[in-house]
């Protein structure tokens, strides 16, 4: 049997490769092009470009790791169907969870690989991503429209709402600005439109540039100012990375240690809404549970993968695509069920892991039969 082992995790490695360059392609595409494409228009030099591709790569590995063994355990396992080798195994006494065994340990070192590039190499790469894009910025002077929304949550109520038709990195300025004002009981006080704000790192505090109208919430007082923040309105706290950084960019970049930081932080200081809190929890225990999607992708994907009847590459493909997006289909949804209190959110994270394993078994069993 360990020569049949060997044989099967040959026949992983190579659709496994190949499945990561494909979803990474398709993910870097849906993601990173336009951005990438933009800065080579912008004349930006091939190698910079080249360079920035490169360190926006590893967060894509990270999901396309788990993606691709799915990708080739039903590929592997569907040729190995086809060429008869399975049926030859089971009449020689080997049971479905001997055959699958080695996707198993494939699955596990995957796994492990997986956890390791996101909390040793991907908060690096990130950072060192958004650093070098800034540089392009700063040196080019690109003109970059990113329209920008938020919420400011003050003593856990709601404070602030912020949109703004720019955000500016290099000056630290959002532009074009919105701000609706919230009372103590998060009633709608004021709506405050500025053409700049701007965050001052050396005071520490926000500055209005170029004007603002000031509106209370009956529209009954309408005021013009200059520069000055109205003493109407209380001044927006945090820094700006606290207003500006949004916890989606967050849970990609940073790691199980620097993100439980930040969910201790905010909870201090009460800037958090309870479901903002369950959203960086769930992200949190996403960090194990989106490797451990691995084992289940490998499990599943060999045992669907095992079949009487000849089928071509397409099946496998269109399983990998189906499966896929329920998994994903279902993590938003626990997610969801997280943020409105419906689940811990540990439980909501590792649910569809718990709920791929237990098909993964009812499958292997109905084959054994």
């Amino acid at each position: 049997m360990r020569q049949i082992d060997r044989l099967i995790m040959k026949e992983l490695v190579s659709p496994w490769l190949f499945g990561v360059g494909l979803f990474s392609a398709l993910l870097m595409a849906a993601t990173y092009l336009g951005r990438l494409t933009g800065l080579l228009v912008d004349q930006v030099p091939p190698a910079i470009v080249g360079q920035l591709f490169m360190l926006y790569l590893p967060a894509m590995l990270v999901k396309t790791f788990t993606m691709a063994v799915l990708l080739a355990a039903l590929l592997a396992f569907g040729r190995l169907s086809s060429d008869s080798e399975i049926v030859s195994l089971r009449a020689a006494g080997a049971s479905i969870l001997r055959i699958v065994w080695p996707v198993m340990i494939f699955s596990v070192l995957i796994a492990g690989v997986t956890f390791w590039f996101d909390e040793q190499v991907v908060p690096a790469s990130a950072q060192r991503s958004k650093d070098l894009f800034e540089q392009i910025i700063r040196a080019k002077q690109i003109q970059v429209n990113q329209p920008f929304s938020t919420t400011v949550v003050q003593h856990g109520k709601l404070a602030f709402g912020i949109v703004a038709r720019n955000v500016n990195p290099m000056s630290k300025a959002l532009q074009g600005v919105t701000i609706v004002v919230y009372d103590k009981d998060e009633k709608e006080s004021y709506i405050m439109s500025a053409k700049e704000i701007a965050y001052t790192p050396g005071l520490g505090k926000w500055r209005v540039d170029g004007g603002l109208t000031l509106t209370n919430a009956n529209y009954t007082n309408i005021t013009h100012a200059e520069n000055a923040w109205p003493s109407a309105v209380q001044e927006l706290s945090g820094n700006w990375e606290d207003v500006t950084d949004t916890q989606t960019d967050a849970f990609d970049v940073m790691s199980m240690t620097q993100l439980r930081a930040a969910i201790k932080k905010h909870t201090d200081h009460g800037d958090w809404k309870e479901k903002d809190i369950a959203n960086a929890e769930y992200g949190y225990w996403n960090k194990l549970a989106v490797p451990l999607a691995a084992f289940v992708f490998g499990t599943l994907g060999a045992v669907l993968g095992i079949r009487n009847h000849r089928t071509g590459t397409a099946v496998g493909f269109a399983l990998a695509v189906a499966i896929i997006f329920g998994y994903v289909t279902l993590a938003n949804f626990m997610n969801v069920w997280a943020m409105r209190g419906l689940l811990p959110p540990y439980a909501a994270s590792f649910a569809p892991v718990i709920l791929g394993l237990i098909a993964s078994a009812i499958i292997m069993w109905r084959r054994n039969a």
